[in-house]
């Protein structure tokens, strides 16, 4: 390998076996990459960033114990310049958008030919960003949406468990005037008609999870 090759350093993160061994065996084989660590859930790889301080953690959204985009929140809280690229077989828009916002730099699909991943990670390695066409023109159009508020995410999961507003005011201690003018500020932001309708698009988006 010339010395001017530089080795990029990478953790990778997913509870499946066999994509995250074979995404290893990948990565070990070329000359510029080394694999300094692999887990299989959030948690470890939080543990193992702070072990490691990989040039690069690759990180699947969906993982038991602590999630992707809650792992690179805590990641990126005690290591402000980590690099992380999300790999996943498909999330909504709202999980892509979070892990960006949480400071990733690229999104990779599992289905992505390998030697398209090499490049992306040697092109984030350089400082760069990598979304995929498909997930951007996605990304632009959630952008454009406004964010609910704490509140206004506590009101809409308990529409989506089926309760009337008086009994989300009696579980938040509001008033019922206030969850009615939660419920229509929700409906509003997420472009909906009824309340019906703002569950189900929060479904669709990936903003509520049943």
């Amino acid at each position: 390998m010339p010395e001017s090759l530089k080795t990029i350093r990478l953790l990778v993160a997913d509870d499946h076996p066999i994509v995250r061994q074979g995404l290893v065996a990948i990565l070990n084989d070329q000359p510029d990459m080394n694999v300094v660590a692999e887990v299989n859930n959030g948690q470890q790889a939080i543990e193992q960033f702070r072990i490691h301080q990989p040039d690069i953690a690759i990180l699947d959204l969906k993982m038991p114990e602590v999630g992707g985009v809650e792992a690179i929140d805590t990641i990126r809280a005690e290591f402000p310049t980590a690099v992380i690229i999300m790999f996943s077989i498909y999330e909504t828009d709202e999980d892509v958008y979070r892990g960006l916002r949480a400071g990733a730099k690229a999104y990779l699909l599992k289905d992505t030919p390998c030697q398209e991943i090499l490049e992306v990670i040697r092109t984030v390695s350089g400082g760069q960003r990598y979304i995929p066409a498909g997930i951007g023109n996605k990304l632009a159009a959630r952008m454009e949406r406004v964010d609910l508020s704490d509140r206004e995410y506590q009101v809409l999961a308990l529409m989506a468990e089926g309760k009337k507003n008086k009994d989300i005011a009696g579980e938040l201690n509001i008033s019922e005037n206030t969850v009615k003018f939660h419920v229509t500020n929700v409906t509003l932001k997420l472009g909906a008609s009824d309340r019906t309708h703002a569950v189900v698009n929060a479904l669709k988006q990936g903003i509520i999870k049943l």
